[in-house]
Parts: C-alpha cells; structure tokens; sequence
C-alpha cells in the first residue's frame, strides 16, 4: 500500500506536468503559427482608405484659403491655417437656424421611432399565436423594402392637403419610415425577456401599461439605444425627404442646404468643404461616442 501511493503521485505529477507543457507547446505554437487572412485584410484597408482619404481632403480643404483651395492639389496641408471658410459658410447657410432644425427633426425622429416601435414590438411579441399580430408584423417588414422615392409623390401631394409640408411632416415620415427596421429589432429582443416577469407583475396587480412602463421598457435600454442612434442617423443625413416634403426653403435642414455650394457656390471649395464638415460633425460625434451601444444592442438581440 506504502508502494502504490508514490506510484500514483508521481504519475498523476507526471500527466500533469506533460499536460501544461502541451499546453505551453501549443500556446508557443499558436502564437507563432498565426497566419494574416490577407484578402479581407486588404479589402479592409481598401474600404478605411475610401472613408479616410475623402474625410482628410475634407479636413483640409475647409482649413485653407480660396487662393489654396483652387490651385489644384487637394491633398496638401493648409499653410496658412484659415477658418474663413467657416465663417462664410455659417452666414451662407443661416447656421443657427438650420442646425436647430436638423436637432429637431431628429429629436423627434429618435423618440418617436423608440417609443412607436417599442409599443409595437411588445405588442406583436406576446400576441405572437394571433394571426392579426403575426401579419402586422410581416406588413412592416415589407416596408423596409419600400423606399421613400417610390412613394415620394403621393407622399408630398398628401403632406400638403394635411398642412404637414414643414419639419414636423418630415419628423413624421422619417418615423413611419424607421419603424419596421426598428420593430424588428425590439421584436427579437423581446422574445429573450421570460414572461414569467410579465406573470409575477400581473399577479400583484399591475396593468399592462405598468408591466410595459416600469419592468419592460427599463430592459430594453440597449436596443432603445441601438434603435435611436440608426434613427438620429439616418434623420440627421437625409437630404431627399425634406427637400421634398419642406415646401418654405427657410425651414429646410443642414443637408438640404448644402446643395446651394454646388450650383451658385461651386467655386468656393474652401466654403463648401468647411459647411459639410459643420453639417456632418455632430452625426460623426454621436457616433463615435455611441458606437459601443450599436454593437452592444445588435449583438445581444442577434444572440439572444
């Protein structure tokens, strides 16, 4: 018995040590027998140079004189440093007034679809077994391949009759608009929340508008902050819409009006550089600090 035991230590010792030595072995080898996937690295690099070269000849020529904007090399730093640009452009384009309204239309887009889409989602996720919910489901899905220049004209001929061809009829439209991409998202993270929470809740009294308000629509942060930033984007960028819909040119929004520096303003490269980096810096802003959320958002209810 006395002989058996140091037998087995030292052969349990022995597996044990081959076996962090294996795995040692392994790690050295997998570190140094990584291989680089080329083909999607350069398609990678090929796709961050699309974004990257055109945002720094942005950059640059908002920053330069009139004089150095037209003497033909874009890639060039600007020396000297100038914000004339900008200042021309903030005076061209009513700055104040028609970044106001591209904040409002967007505020309004962003809590609309959340709170539209949400209802709709919570209601088409419990009543899944019903037909009518089932099909109202499928009828928003099929709106995400209807696009708006499809149905523009109908769309501006009745904005009109109803006094809505301003901000708001396009608030609206970029809400009905967003609701079907929305709605399936809120679906497919709804359906990861058990009804047993919804049961406990309904059996000490609470009404389904409490049971939504104070236990589901707290868990669907996330989503609700996926499903706002692609809506703040999307209405932030829009330039067909209202273009068509804003029938006073004094209400028009950011990226409307810079479609007066390709027309009477086309000479202007330091101006228009420097007006389209104003219209698109507060969408790059939210992005970037937001992006976590996106992927976040996404990635559970994909999973989930």
């Amino acid at each position: 018995m006395s002989t058996q035991i140091p037998l087995a230590t030292s052969t349990a010792t022995g597996e044990l040590a081959g076996t962090d030595a294996d795995s040692v072995t392994t790690r050295r080898a997998g570190g140094r027998g990584e291989r680089v996937n080329w083909p999607v690295t350069i398609v990678l690099i090929i796709c961050s140079l699309a974004i990257l070269v055109p945002l720094y000849v942005t950059l640059t020529m908002a920053f330069k004189t009139t004089s150095q904007a037209v003497d033909g090399n874009a890639f060039s730093l600007p020396a000297p440093f100038s914000v004339d640009g900008f200042v021309q452009a903030w005076n061209l384009t009513t700055f104040p007034r028609s970044f106001a309204i591209s904040i409002g239309v967007s505020a309004l887009t962003v809590v609309g679809t959340i709170i539209l889409s949400s209802f709709a989602a919570f209601a088409i996720s419990r009543n899944w077994n019903r037909r009518f919910f089932r099909w109202s489901f499928y009828y928003l899905l099929a709106a995400l391949f209807l696009p708006f220049p499809v149905v523009a004209l109908s769309q501006v001929k009745l904005t009109g009759l109803v006094h809505l061809d301003n901000p708001l009829g396009v608030a609206i439209l970029h809400i009905m608009f967003q609701l079907g991409f929305s709605v399936l998202l809120f679906t497919a993270f709804l359906r990861s929340i058990p009804d047993e929470l919804e049961e406990s809740a309904r059996l000490e009294g609470a009404t389904t508008g409490q049971v939504f308000w104070q236990l589901i629509f707290p868990l669907l942060a996330p989503m609700s902050a996926t499903v706002g930033i692609f809506a703040f984007l999307a209405s932030w960028n829009d330039f067909v819409m209202p273009s068509l819909i804003t029938s006073n040119p004094a209400l028009q929004t950011l990226p409307v009006l810079q479609q007066i520096f390709q027309t009477q303003f086309s000479n202007n490269y330091n101006v228009s550089f420097a007006s389209y980096l104003m219209a698109m810096a507060p969408a790059i802003l939210v992005y970037l600090f937001t992006q976590r959320w996106v992927m976040a958002g996404v990635t559970q209810g994909a999973i989930k």
